[in-house]
């Protein structure tokens, strides 16, 4: 009996040597170099978000990275106090969005990162503190940062706004409409689907016989109606709907999906604004955004309780 029992002592005592070696080992991996309102940033945090910025070829210092780690707590601790807390799946679909805009799956992205070292969560915490602190400057500070028409005009004229490109603007309705050419095909299959649609354009004086010709026809689609501003189209594609007379279509052009046209159903003076007006507004919103959310920042982590360890 004393021998069990001084085994079972014998090993009671090693798992707790075992626990506790394993517990060093963890601690000094995951040693924490900040607390940020009793939140911890460990070591670990940092060397993640500094292999981050390798990957986008940014070069930062320690302290550097580990205040903008700090400045996410913050944000993220601000964003709690008045409601804001994107769920998991908006994160996720944000993540699979940047995902996309690298042409990549979600599944590729993590397998990316993996082979960096990173884990998915580094960057997912990046995009919950930038969600929610572009949510929260935006909803706290609406007015603040709306960009009011007379400052638009005179940054108009500091510029020499007068030409009609600065003062006028557009809204243009059309139907896309698309002759299919099947995947694979020859450059002869592009240019015989080009010549039909050259024919069939002469036709079309309207979108009423845009929308008859090509809903009979095999191998063709038109598309709904489409409503857009000069502002939100691009310069190119403006100018040719410009040159275009209403009711008739653009030239056809090769595309992935076979050749494409564009039926113009109508264009009409707009009080919206014009392609210059909408870049200086925007240019205009972006500097105050900045400026509130860095006086808004600096407020928050001054309220903040810091420890560094």
């Amino acid at each position: 009996m004393t021998t069990k029992f001084s085994f079972r002592i014998f090993a009671a005592a090693l798992c707790c040597a075992v626990a506790s070696w394993s517990g060093i080992g963890l601690a000094r991996a995951q040693s924490v170099a900040v607390m940020v309102n009793g939140e911890p940033i460990t070591n670990f945090d940092i060397e993640q978000r500094s292999k981050l910025d390798k990957l986008s070829n940014q070069s930062r210092t320690r302290q550097q990275v580990l205040d903008e780690l700090i400045d996410e707590k913050v944000k993220i601790r601000e964003g709690k106090k008045f409601g804001v807390n994107p769920s998991d799946s908006d994160i996720d679909s944000s993540f699979a969005s940047m995902s996309s805009r690298m042409r990549m799956s979600p599944d590729q992205m993590v397998k990316m990162l993996a082979a960096q070292g990173i884990r998915p969560g580094t960057l997912k915490s990046k995009i919950k503190a930038e969600m929610v602190w572009t949510s929260l400057v935006r909803g706290r500070f609406k007015d603040s940062l709306l960009v009011g028409e007379k400052d638009i005009q005179a940054q108009l004229a500091a510029k020499g706004g007068d030409d009609k490109s600065t003062t006028e603007s557009f809204e243009y309705q059309m139907r896309p409409v698309v002759l299919i050419v099947s995947r694979g095909s020859g450059a002869g299959a592009v240019e015989a689907r080009r010549k039909e649609a050259e024919a069939l354009r002469s036709r079309v004086q309207s979108c009423a016989d845009a929308d008859r010709i090509f809903k009979a026809l095999p191998n063709a689609a038109i598309r709904a109606t489409v409503v857009k501003t000069s502002a939100d189209l691009p310069p190119a594609l403006r100018e040719i709907l410009d040159k275009t007379p209403v009711g008739q279509m653009t030239a056809p052009e090769a595309t992935k999906q076979g050749v494409e046209m564009v039926a113009l159903c109508s264009r009409k003076p707009t009080t919206a604004d014009t392609p210059m007006k909408r870049e200086i507004r925007e240019k205009m919103y972006a500097e105050k955004f900045q400026a509130k959310s860095k006086d808004y920042l600096r407020e928050s982590r001054n309220a903040a309780m810091i420890e560094y360890r």
